[in-house]
């Protein structure tokens, strides 16, 4: 019965996610689900992707957090338009969430969707919230093992950001084995090596997001 229950659960969040991307579709609006641990710098880096892009790629943000609205504090004062949610303790945001958020963005005024997912690599790479892409981040503190630890989320996406690269210096992490658990897992998996609080690397990810709004 329990595993009824959870495969219920799933079905009636992909339900959704479909009904979320038929809609933005329909709008030329393309999304990205950014998933990370926390602390391995979603919202810095997505800071500095806001401020060099805004004029360029007109987007907008929905934060997810468990609780307060800090994130969502950060993200606004960049003048792009946010909606924070909060899951209350919840380990990830699901596709009926993301569908309340788009009710309060201006739809009509953007290209980009960028959502950044409650800090976890268990949860959010199962629910499908109706994004186009998946995108991992990982920080060089964080250690070069987390592929091999969190199997299912190297799995299903196909970009990972390795950050906080200014730090490679300072640090035990062996790049050579992040990328053959990598390979070993998701052959097609490209890897962009970025520092958002230097900006190195930024401009490869800056071009995969062009190249993604473009795609419409």
């Amino acid at each position: 019965m329990q595993i009824k229950v959870v495969a219920n659960v799933l079905k009636a969040n992909r339900d959704v996610a479909s009904e979320n991307r038929a809609l933005l579709k329909e709008l030329g609006i393309k999304v990205v689900n950014l998933i990370s641990s926390p602390g391995a710098g979603k919202t810095t880096l997505l800071e500095r992707t806001i401020a060099d892009l805004k004029e360029e790629l007109p987007l907008a943000v929905i934060e997810g957090d468990l609780m307060t609205t800090r994130d969502g504090e950060r993200i606004g004062r960049h003048g792009v338009p946010v909606v924070q949610i909060n899951t209350g303790g919840g380990c990830h945001l699901d596709a009926a969430m993301v569908k309340k958020a788009l009710e309060e963005l201006p739809l009509k005024e953007i290209k980009l969707l960028i959502i950044e997912n409650v800090g976890n690599l268990v949860c959010p790479s199962s629910f499908d919230l109706g994004e186009d892409e998946k995108v991992v981040i990982i920080s060089v503190p964080e250690g070069d093992d987390k592929p091999a630890k969190y199997p299912v989320t190297f799995r299903r996406t196909r970009l990972c950001l390795l950050n906080k690269i200014d730090l490679l210096p300072y640090s035990n992490f062996n790049v050579d084995n992040f990328y053959r658990d990598v390979r070993a897992l998701n052959p097609e998996m490209k890897v962009l090596q970025v520092s958002a609080l230097t900006g190195e690397g930024m401009e490869a990810w800056y071009n995969y997001l062009r190249g993604l709004v473009q795609s419409n």
